[in-house]
């Protein structure tokens, strides 16, 4: 209640409402204020709403009592309550009558002309005939004979509704007010809930993951080995059974060997003899098999779980995420999904969600990205050869551009650091099982991102390649594209042509990134190698990863790998197809981090533009903010 009044006042300042803040403040300092009060209630009635003729406050304060009766279960107040405004309402116009001001009675009449029409039925025996005048004439009468009886039965009538009313009112319903802390209790309650459901949500993973690495790792083993111990298991059975039954005659321990014969014949199993006389051999076979496949989990097992300071899971989308990015300033997030989706969003409760909105594109979301210097416009690239201009602050579409129908994919898109402009990078569709394989021919565009029309054509030659990834160096004067061939090109975009370009992978490359001082680039290849490239000796290479193992050929069928750098370019992100994504130390000499599980695979990731902190998200159709220590 305290917190409540200190709210009102502040408000009362700000808004410099300083009558009714003395008026606030004598109130309370008197019990009446402390309290509802019915007495204060009767007092505005009869004291002042009657005798002042003022019936515009009276019919509000009967039409709040009727907002407080919402439910169902309160028909009877309701009702009882109908039936009080109709009496109070009665008795203010043969009071004005009673003290000779008509003119009040036809203001009343003039002024609440719908609700006589709505209660027509009501009144209608007051006001048409002689007889309803006679009816008002006795009533003025009796008033008037009987006037202080009228007034306390009216009184007491009145006294005894309200009185029920704010019982009612004061038990289950507080003022909307005194709830805030309570909803700040709860908001904080729930938020201690998830925490603690994605921790044990992330335990579970983590087991299940377990499980299905030893799973893997048994199903790795030769199935002989796994017949192997089998038969060694059931030999060694069998010559128990020999040597404590001494009683059976000789005959049947030849029934027995030739039985056991006849399993072992089967087909992907040995002979007994062989079987024993090779038995050493084989338990150092199986050896040597369960060493390698523990040394196999061992390096997987070699990357530490990241140490997270806090976690937040956006549970938003209905499919699995296409994308997912940071903004400018890392205050908003944007991401999409397959279904056609674009959700954005905060991470911080504490951060406006002004911006907060759902954008339907109709399909396949492939691309997004932010204006470099502000969080205000997202460009959204679709499978339909769509380019979508999203203002965040007016929360609508600007602009709906399109791709040449010849170029329908939009595989990626970035802004210029610097320059008012985007690149887009545009495909053709041809057959294939991967989303890289079906990328035809590519198409590179400049668009003004001012006018937002197109501006000019970066040339790729004849037939090149689909470019899959874009980036751009820090002042926004070179902008390297990487293509299915497994290609890097490098373009200078003031002169708006090709200035070099390498063979950087046998496969796809799926991603690339400048390195932090832009010495060096990194690329992803789609068969898993990571290399980091010397922009001053072009060819060499002066780091490189192979993280095949969570960019597995089967998860391009998901997803469109990609990589992304930390602030300081030491750290880089890996996409995976498993529930974990990868955290290598660029340059270091760590194997690497994993982050906490997801329940499928990762499908995109981000890093924030200046905390230790990033964004993955899942086929699991989840968005997981992580910031690390």
């Amino acid at each position: 209640m305290r917190y409540a009044e200190e709210l009102v006042r502040e408000f009362l300042i700000f808004r410099g409402f300083t009558t009714t803040l003395q008026s606030f403040e004598s109130e309370l300092s008197t019990e009446i204020g402390r309290n509802f009060d019915v007495d204060k209630i009767l007092d505005l009635i009869f004291s002042l709403y009657i005798p002042k003729f003022q019936p515009d406050k009276l019919l509000s304060l009967l039409n709040f009592f009727k907002q407080c009766l919402t439910s169902p279960s309160e028909t009877a107040l309701l009702s009882a309550l109908s039936k009080l405004e109709l009496s109070v309402l009665r008795y203010y116009v043969v009071y004005a009558l009673k003290s000779s001001r008509p003119d009040k009675v036809s203001e009343f009449f003039g002024l609440n002309g719908n609700y006589l029409l709505e209660k027509r039925d009501d009144w209608l025996p007051w006001f048409v005939s002689n007889a309803s005048l006679r009816i008002i004439e006795a009533e003025i009468f009796f008033i008037i004979s009987l006037e202080r009886e009228k007034k306390k039965l009216v009184r007491i009538i009145v006294l005894t509704f309200i009185a029920s009313l704010s019982i009612f009112l004061n038990i289950p319903r507080l003022p909307s007010l005194l709830k805030i802390s309570t909803e700040k209790i709860t908001v904080n309650r729930l938020k201690n809930d998830i925490k603690q459901l994605n921790n044990r949500l992330s335990e579970l993973q983590a087991l299940l993951e377990a499980k299905e690495a030893e799973i893997s790792g048994l199903k790795s083993l030769p199935p002989t080995v796994l017949g192997e111990e089998k038969i060694i298991k059931d030999l060694s059975i069998n010559d128990h059974h020999r040597k404590s039954s001494t009683s059976v005659p000789e005959t049947k321990d030849l029934n027995e060997s030739s039985d056991t014969s006849n399993v072992l014949s089967e087909p992907g199993s040995c002979s007994t003899q062989s079987a024993l006389r090779d038995e050493p051999f084989q338990d150092s076979s199986c050896n040597i098999t369960q060493a390698g496949s523990q040394q196999e989990l061992m390096r997987e097992e070699d990357f530490s779980e990241v140490k997270v300071n806090f976690q937040e899971t956006f549970l938003g989308h209905t499919s699995p995420i296409s994308r997912c990015r940071f903004s400018a300033s890392g205050a908003n997030i944007a991401s999409a999904s397959l279904d056609g989706t674009v959700r954005l969003w905060t991470y911080d409760s504490s951060s406006p969600s002004s911006r907060n909105a759902t954008i339907y594109c109709g399909t396949e979301i492939m691309s997004l990205d932010w204006e470099c210097r502000s969080d205000r416009l997202l460009l959204i690239g679709t499978a339909d050869g769509g380019i979508k201009a999203w203002n965040a602050d007016a929360k609508r579409v600007v602009a709906d551009l399109s791709t040449s129908k010849e170029y329908p994919s939009v595989l990626d898109m970035k802004c210029s650091p610097v320059e008012p402009i985007f690149v887009s990078a545009a495909a053709s569709k041809r057959r294939g099982s991967t989303i890289l394989d079906r990328a035809g021919f590519a198409s590179l565009t400049v668009w003004n991102m001012k006018l937002l029309k197109p501006v000019t054509v970066l040339p790729l030659g004849e037939d090149p390649p689909a470019i899959t990834s874009l980036c751009f160096n820090h002042n926004g004067k070179i902008l390297a594209a990487a293509a299915t061939d497994g290609m890097i090109h490098m373009f200078d975009m003031s002169a708006g042509l090709q200035i070099t370009g390498w063979p950087a992978h046998d496969t796809a490359v799926s991603s690339v990134k400048f390195g932090p001082a832009e010495t060096s680039i990194f690329s992803l290849g789609s068969d898993g190698n990571i290399f980091e490239w010397s922009l001053h000796n072009q060819g060499q290479i002066l780091w490189s990863r192979d993280c095949n193992k969570f960019c597995n050929q089967e998860s391009l069928d998901k997803c469109r790998h990609e990589i992304a750098l930390d602030a300081d370019g030491k750290r880089l992100l890996v996409t995976s197809g498993l529930v974990r994504a990868p955290i290598y130390e660029v340059q270091g000499q760590m194997s690497g981090m994993k982050t906490l599980p997801h329940s499928a695979a990762i499908t995109s990731v981000d890093w924030h533009p200046t905390l230790d902190m990033f964004i993955t998200g899942s086929a699991d159709h989840s968005v997981r903010v992580t910031s690390i220590i």
